[in-house]
């Protein structure tokens, strides 16, 4: 394994490079494979493996089998020890989850990226130890949300997610967001059967949006 995909500070530093991490989730992980190879092709090198996708565990093995040790392979919607143990074990470098559990946060051996959603919250996951702090869900905030608390809590890097458009990354950029999570609106049905060249020009779009904020 590279010091990039095991160093904890590396890995963040490769999501926040990234700019966006691509969630997949699907009834299923079969298509994951496919759909991460797209994506990696097109620029976007964090991947977030939900724990929701039956096989996932194996998508997570399977995807750092086959993808440079460049890309960040995470796993989402962590909620247990037991959970984060498995998603580890199979080479998950980073984890997400929809809540923020401080013992989570403080115990895991890979960055621990916990959700939240008031100053609060931000704050204790913060406090906690989490190097990125997901703002979820984010949408119905709105960037402006972002840039209030930037005021106040600017030494704590933000990842928000949850109903983020492809046309909406270069704002929440431009409010001070370090990465941004995006699911379907960037996923699409390409986990379903979906045109995976449909999926490769929305993924250029989101890295061109990125590209745009941080030029």
């Amino acid at each position: 394994m590279s010091d990039e995909s095991s160093n904890p500070d590396a890995v963040t530093a490769a999501v926040v490079r990234s700019g966006v991490v691509a969630i997949l989730r699907a009834p299923t992980a079969d298509s994951f494979a496919a759909v991460a190879t797209v994506l990696v092709d097109a620029g976007i090198t964090a991947l977030e493996v939900t724990l929701t996708s039956r096989g996932a565990i194996e998508a997570i093995a399977g995807l750092r089998r086959q993808l440079p040790e460049s890309v960040a392979v995470g796993a989402g919607t962590v909620l247990t020890l037991d959970e984060a143990k498995a998603a580890v074990d199979a080479g998950a470098s980073f984890l997400v989850s929809p809540v923020l559990d401080a013992d989570l946060v403080s115990q895991s051996p890979v960055p621990f990226y916990p959700g939240t959603r008031t100053p609060t919250e931000i704050y204790g996951a913060h406090r906690a130890g989490a190097p990125l702090v997901k703002l979820f869900p984010a949408a119905g905030l709105g960037p402006q949300f972002l840039r209030d608390l930037r005021g106040p809590l600017p030494q704590i890097d933000i990842m928000p997610t949850g109903g983020i458009k492809i046309e909406d990354i270069a704002d929440w950029l431009f409010a001070g967001a370090k990465a941004v999570g995006v699911g379907s609106p960037l996923i699409g049905d390409a986990t379903s059967g979906g045109s995976l060249e449909a999926l490769r020009a929305r993924a250029r779009h989101a890295v061109s949006a990125v590209t745009f904020a941080r030029s």
